[in-house]
Formats: structure tokens, C-alpha cells, sequence
């Protein structure tokens, strides 16, 4: 990469996030409009975007209490700059947010086939008898 890239602690543009959100895929299930989408990802306590010749490339969020609880959700990397630091550098920054605050409990939902990504970078698994369940939307009550 001949431009370096650079972080801001801002919400992306309406139009950028959504573009960087379906390049991941997950709005196939999902069927969000833009603005949905950008209501979404903008209701968090801390944010991370990353730009390369100000186009938006990375994106990262934590839904916190701002005590006791921290989730980091949507850790999003365009396919064509994966692999080059931009998740690992987000990662790093949201999490550091949180400790920087006396979180003790950080947690994160990963995407299928990420894990290795996520234990390298010092979390680990729920065991199978863990607490955590998620409630299953029978009908697409999304849009």
C-alpha cells in the first residue's frame, strides 16, 4: 500500500458504511436498508473507522455500560485490504478503549471462520456449557 492508512474515532458516512457492511455479506440474512444499517452500527459507545485515500476500508464498534460490560460487534474489513493490519489495528484500539476504562468484561461475537484471528489477539472461546444464548427471529422482522 503506497498511501498510509488512517484511523478516526468518527462514524463513517451513511453511504460508506453500508458499502463496507455488504461486502461482508452478512446483509444477506439480514436484508437492513442503509439507514438501518448507519442507525445500527451508529448507536455505540466507542468506533473506529479506517480510511485508505479517504475511502472507508475498516470499521469496528463497542456497545458498552461504560462499566461493567463491553461487546465488540462489526469488525469489518473490505476483502481486498484483509490481511494487511487494518483488523488487527482496530482490534487492538477497541479494546484498549475498553481497559483504558476498567472494563472487565470484554466480548465479542465472531463470524464464522475468524476464531484463529480473534485467539491470536488474546480472546478465547466460551466453553460449550458457557452462559450466552441468542434468540432466533423466526420471521424477517428486520426491514
Amino acid at each position: 500500500m503506497k498511501n498510509k492508512i488512517v484511523y478516526k474515532e468518527i462514524l463513517p458516512l451513511k453511504n460508506d458504511l453500508y458499502h463496507l457492511f455488504i461486502s461482508t455479506g452478512w446483509n444477506e440474512e439480514y436484508r437492513l436498508s442503509g439507514e438501518r444499517i448507519y442507525k445500527a452500527l451508529g448507536n455505540n459507545w466507542f468506533c473506529i473507522s479506517a480510511f485508505y485515500n479517504n475511502e472507508l476500508v475498516g470499521f469496528g464498534r463497542v456497545v458498552s455500560d461504560g462499566v461493567l460490560h463491553a461487546m465488540i460487534y462489526d469488525l469489518i474489513t473490505l476483502p481486498e485490504f484483509q490481511k494487511s493490519g487494518i483488523g488487527s489495528t482496530i482490534l487492538k484500539t477497541l479494546v484498549q478503549k475498553c481497559v483504558q476504562c476498567n472494563i472487565p468484561d470484554i466480548q465479542l461475537f465472531c463470524a464464522s471462520g475468524k476464531r484463529m484471528f480473534y485467539e491470536k489477539r488474546g480472546f478465547v472461546a466460551r466453553s460449550e456449557d458457557g452462559p450466552g444464548m441468542q434468540y432466533q427471529i423466526k420471521t424477517n422482522q428486520n426491514k
